[in-house]
């Protein structure tokens, strides 16, 4: 198994994650002159046309890349998605409601525990027991939740809704690693949340999308900052947002539409999945836990038979050029993150390296 230096990086890193190429050039750009100001994005003041015009056709990309509708109004916010795990049911949720909550792994469990703090929460299904290797089924959702909340993708066990629930309660969806990442009908939930370093940007900013009809119905007197209704009436400029990581996000925006949009990339990406997954069910040395019919397409988790070959493989993973496959501290194993900006070349080549360290190992 002789390494050769590697050319080219390929980055499976869970997030903060891979960005497309000519974003990072074109921000890097702008770090030193913006649009030819001769200012750059990190000193422009974010009052300005200049700064008032990236947040608004940002905004309204995500609207159109999403199909949504005039009453879901779009956010770029402060904090990323932990923080959601508070501010959202400070509000949706009074003391005496009840929120219903889906949990399917550590992320979701977080969020569960935040919103105890505001109300009651019955958990409605969870994969706890099967060490969050698959989805539940077979749950009803109680007529009077507030809200249903759910996490549609979990990146530390692999596993994906590729089904969202039908239910009458208002849908609440954290999907920080796999917005944007393929059609869905996003008029359907009353609020999205996703942390920007996966699949949008840059950590440092979280995508909001809420349907301003669910607001201002409890009666709890919010803070200024989480009343959501503040930061939609002064368009995400309630203070000084994240100027370079909302800038960061326009471009990353402005590359999904060229390619063609959310249909045009949900097809890449099913490509890219099925690539890896093909080779870990046919490769003798490597296995998921996963249930098979809940696998996520982002990010995705494996381990290896023998276990003693799982730290010859990651230093030969990482002396041919992959980075970022060692699997959570929670998990093990290994953990390819195949994130929208991630070429179907890095996985074809992440999939020869298995093959060739099959017959070496053999």
């Amino acid at each position: 198994m002789q390494a050769v230096t590697p050319s080219i990086i390929h980055n499976f890193n869970a997030g903060p994650s891979i960005l497309p190429k000519e974003v990072m050039e074109q921000a890097a750009a702008a770090i030193l002159n913006f649009n030819n100001s001769g200012l750059s994005i990190l000193e422009l003041g974010h009052r300005t046309p200049e700064f008032t015009a990236v947040m608004e056709e940002a905004k309204a990309l995500v609207k159109e890349l999403m199909k949504l509708d005039d009453h879901h109004q779009v956010l770029f916010l402060h904090g990323g998605a932990s923080t959601q795990f508070m501010q959202v049911p400070m509000n949706l949720l009074d003391q005496k409601e009840t929120a219903a909550y889906a949990d399917t792994g550590v992320w979701s469990s977080k969020a569960i525990k935040e919103a105890k703090l505001f109300g009651k929460v019955d958990i409605v299904c969870s994969s706890k027991e099967k060490n969050y290797n698959c989805i539940p089924t077979d749950f009803a959702v109680p007529n009077d939740a507030k809200y249903f909340h759910i996490t549609t993708n979990n990146t530390i066990y692999g596993t994906q809704w590729q089904r969202i629930p039908q239910t009458s309660n208002v849908m609440v969806a954290d999907m920080s690693s796999d917005i944007l990442s393929r059609e869905l009908d996003f008029n359907a939930f009353g609020l999205i949340y996703a942390g920007a370093q996966k699949n949008i940007g840059p950590a440092g900013v979280n995508l909001l999308v809420v349907n301003e009809q669910i607001l201002g119905k409890t009666k709890r007197n919010l803070p200024t900052m989480m009343d959501y209704r503040n930061h939609i009436a002064e368009g995400s400029m309630l203070n000084t947002p994240p100027v370079f990581a909302v800038y960061v996000c326009l471009l990353t925006l402005r590359w999904l539409k060229a390619l063609g949009g959310v249909a045009a990339i949900e097809k890449i990406n099913n490509e890219k999945a099925a690539l890896l997954y093909d080779e870990i069910d046919s490769n003798d040395l490597f296995t998921t836990q996963v249930v098979k019919k809940d696998r996520s397409k982002m990010n995705v988790c494996f381990t290896m038979k023998d276990s003693h070959l799982e730290i010859p493989f990651l230093e030969y993973a990482k002396a041919n050029g992959i980075v970022g496959i060692k699997g959570h501290r929670l998990a093990g194993g290994f953990r390819a993150s195949l994130y929208n900006a991630m070429p179907i070349s890095s996985v074809q080549y992440l999939v020869d390296l298995m093959r060739n360290f099959k017959q070496s190992a053999a």
